[in-house]
Protein backbone atom coordinates (compact mmCIF):
# COMPACT_ATOMS: atom_id res chain seq x y z
CA UNK A 1 0.00 0.00 0.00
CA UNK A 2 2.82 2.39 0.88
CA UNK A 3 4.47 1.65 -2.49
CA UNK A 4 1.24 2.37 -4.37
CA UNK A 5 0.78 5.61 -2.43
CA UNK A 6 4.34 6.64 -3.25
CA UNK A 7 3.85 5.95 -6.98
CA UNK A 8 0.60 7.94 -7.04
CA UNK A 9 2.29 10.81 -5.21
CA UNK A 10 5.23 10.68 -7.61
CA UNK A 11 2.90 10.73 -10.62
CA UNK A 12 0.88 13.64 -9.28
CA UNK A 13 4.00 15.58 -8.37
CA UNK A 14 5.44 15.02 -11.84
CA UNK A 15 2.19 16.16 -13.46
CA UNK A 16 2.07 19.28 -11.31
CA UNK A 17 5.69 20.17 -12.06
CA UNK A 18 5.20 19.67 -15.78
CA UNK A 19 2.45 22.29 -15.79
CA UNK A 20 4.44 24.98 -14.02
CA UNK A 21 6.38 27.83 -15.56
CA UNK A 22 5.91 30.47 -18.22
CA UNK A 23 6.10 30.04 -21.98
CA UNK A 24 7.25 33.11 -23.91
CA UNK A 25 5.77 33.27 -27.43
CA UNK A 26 6.85 35.81 -30.03
CA UNK A 27 4.16 36.97 -32.44
CA UNK A 28 5.99 38.10 -35.58
CA UNK A 29 3.10 39.92 -37.25
CA UNK A 30 1.81 41.59 -34.07
CA UNK A 31 5.19 42.86 -32.81
CA UNK A 32 4.43 41.38 -29.40
CA UNK A 33 5.44 38.70 -26.91
CA UNK A 34 2.88 36.68 -24.96
CA UNK A 35 3.64 35.27 -21.52
CA UNK A 36 1.59 32.09 -21.13
CA UNK A 37 1.04 30.45 -17.75
CA UNK A 38 1.54 26.74 -18.41
CA UNK A 39 -0.78 25.68 -15.59
CA UNK A 40 -3.80 27.65 -16.78
CA UNK A 41 -2.74 27.58 -20.47
CA UNK A 42 -3.69 31.26 -20.67
CA UNK A 43 -1.72 34.37 -21.61
CA UNK A 44 -1.15 36.58 -18.58
CA UNK A 45 0.47 39.45 -20.50
CA UNK A 46 1.02 40.67 -24.02
CA UNK A 47 4.11 42.85 -24.23
CA UNK A 48 5.06 45.15 -27.14
CA UNK A 49 8.43 44.40 -28.76
CA UNK A 50 10.22 45.96 -31.70
CA UNK A 51 9.32 45.35 -35.33
CA UNK A 52 9.21 41.69 -36.40
CA UNK A 53 10.29 39.77 -33.26
CA UNK A 54 11.69 36.39 -34.34
CA UNK A 55 13.71 34.66 -31.61
CA UNK A 56 13.93 34.84 -27.82
CA UNK A 57 16.48 33.72 -25.21
CA UNK A 58 15.88 33.55 -21.46
CA UNK A 59 18.56 34.35 -18.88
CA UNK A 60 19.95 31.51 -16.77
CA UNK A 61 17.95 32.60 -13.71
CA UNK A 62 14.73 32.87 -15.73
CA UNK A 63 14.12 36.53 -14.93
CA UNK A 64 14.82 38.18 -18.28
CA UNK A 65 13.82 37.43 -21.86
CA UNK A 66 15.76 38.98 -24.74
CA UNK A 67 14.01 39.34 -28.09
CA UNK A 68 15.61 39.92 -31.49
CA UNK A 69 13.69 42.48 -33.53
CA UNK A 70 14.49 41.15 -36.99
CA UNK A 71 12.17 43.56 -38.77
CA UNK A 72 9.52 42.99 -41.44
CA UNK A 73 8.08 44.79 -44.43
CA UNK A 74 9.34 48.34 -44.67
CA UNK A 75 10.86 47.88 -41.22
CA UNK A 76 13.39 45.32 -42.44
CA UNK A 77 16.17 45.03 -41.51
CA UNK A 78 15.63 45.63 -37.82
CA UNK A 79 18.47 46.60 -35.51
CA UNK A 80 17.44 46.19 -31.89
CA UNK A 81 16.86 43.86 -28.96
CA UNK A 82 13.97 44.12 -26.50
CA UNK A 83 14.64 43.07 -22.90
CA UNK A 84 11.64 41.86 -20.93
CA UNK A 85 11.35 41.64 -17.14
CA UNK A 86 9.34 38.43 -16.93
CA UNK A 87 8.20 38.71 -13.30
CA UNK A 88 6.94 42.26 -13.80
CA UNK A 89 5.55 41.46 -17.26
CA UNK A 90 7.01 44.45 -19.04
CA UNK A 91 9.77 45.52 -21.42
CA UNK A 92 12.47 47.35 -19.50
CA UNK A 93 15.10 48.16 -22.11
CA UNK A 94 15.74 48.41 -25.82
CA UNK A 95 19.30 47.79 -26.99
CA UNK A 96 20.01 49.57 -30.28
CA UNK A 97 22.52 47.86 -32.53
CA UNK A 98 24.78 49.05 -35.33
CA UNK A 99 24.29 45.64 -36.94
CA UNK A 100 21.28 44.68 -39.02
CA UNK A 101 18.62 41.95 -38.93
CA UNK A 102 19.40 40.34 -35.55
CA UNK A 103 17.93 36.86 -35.42
CA UNK A 104 19.28 33.81 -33.57
CA UNK A 105 20.58 34.31 -30.04
CA UNK A 106 21.82 32.39 -27.01
CA UNK A 107 22.99 33.33 -23.52
CA UNK A 108 26.57 32.32 -22.70
CA UNK A 109 26.73 34.02 -19.25
CA UNK A 110 24.10 35.68 -17.07
CA UNK A 111 24.65 39.03 -18.80
CA UNK A 112 26.17 38.12 -22.16
CA UNK A 113 24.62 36.57 -25.22
CA UNK A 114 25.51 35.79 -28.80
CA UNK A 115 23.35 37.23 -31.59
CA UNK A 116 23.44 36.57 -35.33
CA UNK A 117 22.97 39.63 -37.56
CA UNK A 118 21.94 38.42 -41.00
CA UNK A 119 22.23 41.59 -43.03
CA UNK A 120 25.64 42.39 -41.54
CA UNK A 121 27.05 38.85 -41.82
CA UNK A 122 28.11 39.04 -38.18
CA UNK A 123 27.95 37.18 -34.93
CA UNK A 124 27.97 39.70 -32.10
CA UNK A 125 28.34 39.38 -28.34
CA UNK A 126 26.07 41.72 -26.39
CA UNK A 127 26.20 42.62 -22.71
CA UNK A 128 22.59 43.25 -21.74
CA UNK A 129 23.57 44.92 -18.47
CA UNK A 130 25.62 47.61 -20.18
CA UNK A 131 23.82 47.49 -23.52
CA UNK A 132 27.17 47.32 -25.32
CA UNK A 133 28.32 45.12 -28.17
CA UNK A 134 31.52 43.57 -26.84
CA UNK A 135 32.48 41.59 -29.94
CA UNK A 136 31.56 41.54 -33.63
CA UNK A 137 32.90 38.62 -35.66
CA UNK A 138 32.47 38.02 -39.39
CA UNK A 139 30.63 34.90 -40.50
CA UNK A 140 31.63 35.52 -44.15
CA UNK A 141 28.41 33.84 -45.27
CA UNK A 142 24.94 34.78 -46.46
CA UNK A 143 21.86 34.77 -44.19
CA UNK A 144 23.51 33.89 -40.88
CA UNK A 145 20.32 32.85 -39.17
CA UNK A 146 20.63 30.68 -36.04
CA UNK A 147 23.39 30.08 -33.50
CA UNK A 148 24.23 27.54 -30.83
CA UNK A 149 27.07 27.67 -28.31
CA UNK A 150 29.21 24.63 -27.37
CA UNK A 151 30.79 25.27 -23.93
CA UNK A 152 33.25 22.35 -24.05
CA UNK A 153 35.00 23.80 -27.09
CA UNK A 154 34.05 27.45 -26.51
CA UNK A 155 32.86 27.66 -30.10
CA UNK A 156 29.72 29.09 -31.68
CA UNK A 157 28.06 27.38 -34.63
CA UNK A 158 26.15 29.70 -36.97
CA UNK A 159 23.80 28.26 -39.62
CA UNK A 160 23.83 30.23 -42.89
CA UNK A 161 20.71 29.60 -44.97
CA UNK A 162 21.65 31.08 -48.33
CA UNK A 163 25.21 29.78 -48.23
CA UNK A 164 24.19 26.29 -47.11
CA UNK A 165 26.89 26.26 -44.46
CA UNK A 166 27.90 26.59 -40.84
CA UNK A 167 30.36 29.23 -39.69
CA UNK A 168 32.39 28.00 -36.71
CA UNK A 169 33.49 30.88 -34.47
CA UNK A 170 36.29 30.29 -31.95
CA UNK A 171 35.43 32.44 -28.94
CA UNK A 172 38.90 32.02 -27.48
CA UNK A 173 40.39 33.96 -30.38
CA UNK A 174 37.21 35.72 -31.57
CA UNK A 175 37.93 34.51 -35.08
CA UNK A 176 36.10 32.62 -37.78
CA UNK A 177 37.74 29.21 -37.53
CA UNK A 178 36.07 27.27 -40.32
CA UNK A 179 33.20 27.26 -42.80
CA UNK A 180 31.55 23.86 -43.16
CA UNK A 181 29.30 23.23 -46.17
CA UNK A 182 26.46 21.14 -44.76
CA UNK A 183 23.73 21.44 -47.39
CA UNK A 184 21.34 23.83 -49.08
CA UNK A 185 19.27 25.90 -46.71
CA UNK A 186 21.23 25.21 -43.52
CA UNK A 187 19.05 26.72 -40.81
CA UNK A 188 18.21 24.80 -37.64
CA UNK A 189 20.99 24.09 -35.16
CA UNK A 190 21.01 22.38 -31.76
CA UNK A 191 23.54 21.08 -29.25
CA UNK A 192 23.22 17.49 -28.08
CA UNK A 193 22.63 16.69 -24.41
CA UNK A 194 26.23 15.64 -23.79
CA UNK A 195 27.52 18.81 -25.47
CA UNK A 196 29.79 16.93 -27.88
CA UNK A 197 27.98 17.48 -31.17
CA UNK A 198 25.55 19.74 -32.98
CA UNK A 199 22.71 18.89 -35.34
CA UNK A 200 22.23 21.08 -38.43
CA UNK A 201 19.04 20.93 -40.52
CA UNK A 202 19.40 21.64 -44.24
CA UNK A 203 15.89 22.61 -45.20
CA UNK A 204 16.29 22.60 -49.01
CA UNK A 205 17.89 19.12 -49.03
CA UNK A 206 15.78 17.43 -46.33
CA UNK A 207 18.95 16.39 -44.53
CA UNK A 208 20.47 16.72 -41.08
CA UNK A 209 24.20 16.83 -40.39
CA UNK A 210 25.82 15.94 -37.07
CA UNK A 211 29.11 17.76 -36.37
CA UNK A 212 31.70 17.10 -33.68
CA UNK A 213 32.13 20.33 -31.68
CA UNK A 214 35.88 19.77 -31.19
CA UNK A 215 37.16 18.18 -34.38
CA UNK A 216 34.48 19.85 -36.57
CA UNK A 217 34.17 16.61 -38.52
CA UNK A 218 30.84 15.45 -39.91
CA UNK A 219 29.88 12.41 -37.85
CA UNK A 220 26.60 11.46 -39.53
CA UNK A 221 23.99 12.59 -42.02
CA UNK A 222 20.37 11.49 -42.11
CA UNK A 223 17.05 12.49 -43.68
CA UNK A 224 14.10 14.49 -42.34
CA UNK A 225 11.34 15.32 -44.83
CA UNK A 226 9.99 17.89 -45.77
CA UNK A 227 11.76 21.20 -45.21
CA UNK A 228 13.43 20.60 -41.81
CA UNK A 229 13.61 24.08 -40.36
CA UNK A 230 14.29 23.76 -36.61
CA UNK A 231 15.77 21.16 -34.30
CA UNK A 232 15.89 20.69 -30.53
CA UNK A 233 17.26 17.86 -28.39
CA UNK A 234 16.03 16.69 -25.01
CA UNK A 235 18.39 17.27 -22.10
CA UNK A 236 18.18 13.60 -21.08
CA UNK A 237 19.82 12.56 -24.36
CA UNK A 238 16.79 10.59 -25.52
CA UNK A 239 15.26 12.47 -28.45
CA UNK A 240 15.93 14.93 -31.23
CA UNK A 241 12.85 16.80 -32.48
CA UNK A 242 12.77 18.36 -35.95
CA UNK A 243 9.97 20.58 -37.25
CA UNK A 244 9.29 20.15 -40.96
CA UNK A 245 7.58 23.23 -42.35
CA UNK A 246 6.29 21.87 -45.66
CA UNK A 247 4.88 18.55 -44.45
CA UNK A 248 3.44 20.16 -41.32
CA UNK A 249 4.85 17.73 -38.79
CA UNK A 250 7.48 17.12 -36.14
CA UNK A 251 9.70 14.09 -36.52
CA UNK A 252 11.07 12.48 -33.36
CA UNK A 253 14.44 10.76 -33.71
CA UNK A 254 16.40 8.58 -31.35
CA UNK A 255 19.21 10.93 -30.36
CA UNK A 256 21.82 8.16 -30.34
CA UNK A 257 20.91 5.96 -33.31
CA UNK A 258 19.35 8.81 -35.37
CA UNK A 259 16.53 6.44 -36.29
CA UNK A 260 13.09 7.93 -36.85
CA UNK A 261 10.80 6.96 -34.00
CA UNK A 262 7.62 8.79 -34.94
CA UNK A 263 6.21 11.47 -37.23
CA UNK A 264 3.71 13.66 -35.39
CA UNK A 265 1.36 15.58 -37.68
CA UNK A 266 0.30 18.96 -36.30
CA UNK A 267 -3.27 18.18 -37.41
CA UNK A 268 -4.14 21.80 -38.12
CA UNK A 269 -4.27 23.74 -41.37
CA UNK A 270 -3.01 27.14 -42.37
CA UNK A 271 -5.24 30.15 -42.00
CA UNK A 272 -6.01 32.57 -44.81
CA UNK A 273 -3.33 33.23 -47.40
CA UNK A 274 -1.49 36.47 -46.68
CA UNK A 275 1.50 37.99 -48.38
CA UNK A 276 3.02 38.76 -44.98
CA UNK A 277 3.24 35.07 -44.06
CA UNK A 278 6.17 33.00 -45.26
CA UNK A 279 5.92 29.75 -47.23
CA UNK A 280 2.57 30.39 -48.90
CA UNK A 281 3.46 27.69 -51.43
CA UNK A 282 3.27 25.03 -48.72
CA UNK A 283 -0.47 24.63 -49.37
CA UNK A 284 -2.37 24.06 -46.13
CA UNK A 285 0.64 23.32 -43.93
CA UNK A 286 0.48 25.13 -40.59
CA UNK A 287 4.24 25.64 -41.02
CA UNK A 288 5.63 24.38 -37.70
CA UNK A 289 8.86 26.23 -36.93
CA UNK A 290 9.91 27.13 -33.38
CA UNK A 291 10.35 24.27 -30.89
CA UNK A 292 10.81 24.46 -27.13
CA UNK A 293 11.33 21.44 -24.90
CA UNK A 294 10.29 21.83 -21.28
CA UNK A 295 13.32 21.40 -18.97
CA UNK A 296 11.77 18.31 -17.39
CA UNK A 297 11.57 16.66 -20.86
CA UNK A 298 7.88 15.79 -20.49
CA UNK A 299 6.48 18.22 -23.04
CA UNK A 300 7.50 20.02 -26.22
CA UNK A 301 5.88 23.13 -27.62
CA UNK A 302 5.76 23.80 -31.36
CA UNK A 303 4.83 27.14 -32.94
CA UNK A 304 2.68 26.70 -36.04
CA UNK A 305 3.31 30.05 -37.66
CA UNK A 306 0.66 29.88 -40.39
CA UNK A 307 -2.06 28.54 -38.10
CA UNK A 308 -1.49 30.88 -35.13
CA UNK A 309 -1.37 27.90 -32.77
CA UNK A 310 1.21 26.39 -30.43
CA UNK A 311 0.95 22.61 -30.32
CA UNK A 312 1.83 20.71 -27.14
CA UNK A 313 3.45 17.29 -27.57
CA UNK A 314 3.55 14.81 -24.69
CA UNK A 315 7.07 13.36 -24.86
CA UNK A 316 6.09 10.26 -22.91
CA UNK A 317 3.32 9.19 -25.29
CA UNK A 318 4.56 11.14 -28.35
CA UNK A 319 1.03 12.37 -28.93
CA UNK A 320 -0.47 15.83 -29.15
CA UNK A 321 -1.82 16.68 -25.71
CA UNK A 322 -3.12 20.22 -26.21
CA UNK A 323 -2.91 23.55 -27.99
CA UNK A 324 -2.21 27.12 -26.97
CA UNK A 325 -3.02 30.41 -28.67
CA UNK A 326 -1.10 33.66 -28.54
CA UNK A 327 -0.95 36.24 -31.36
CA UNK A 328 -0.48 36.33 -35.10
CA UNK A 329 2.33 34.27 -36.62
CA UNK A 330 3.91 32.77 -33.49
CA UNK A 331 7.52 31.68 -33.97
CA UNK A 332 10.25 32.06 -31.34
CA UNK A 333 9.64 30.31 -28.02
CA UNK A 334 11.27 30.63 -24.60
CA UNK A 335 10.73 29.21 -21.12
CA UNK A 336 11.02 30.63 -17.61
CA UNK A 337 10.41 28.66 -14.40
CA UNK A 338 8.75 31.76 -12.91
CA UNK A 339 5.07 31.38 -12.10
CA UNK A 340 3.21 34.59 -12.84
CA UNK A 341 0.05 35.88 -11.18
Amino acid sequence: MRTIYFLILLFCTSSMVSQNGTLIVLNKSDDTADLIDLKTKQSVATIPTGNGPHEVAVSFDGTLAVVTNYGRGEGWPGSSLTIIDIANKKAIKTVQLDYKAPHGLEFITEDQLLVTCEASKKLIQVNIETGLVEKAIDTDQETSHMVVYAPISNKAFVANIRSGSVSVIDLNTDQLEKIINTGEGAEGVALTADGTSVWITNRAEDTVNVLDVKTLETLEEFTSEKFPIRVKTTSDGKYGLISNAQSGDVKVFDAKSKKLIKTISMNVTALEKEASRLFQDFDDSPVPVGILIHPNNTFAFVANTNADIITIIDLETLEISGRLTAGKEPDGLGFSPLILN
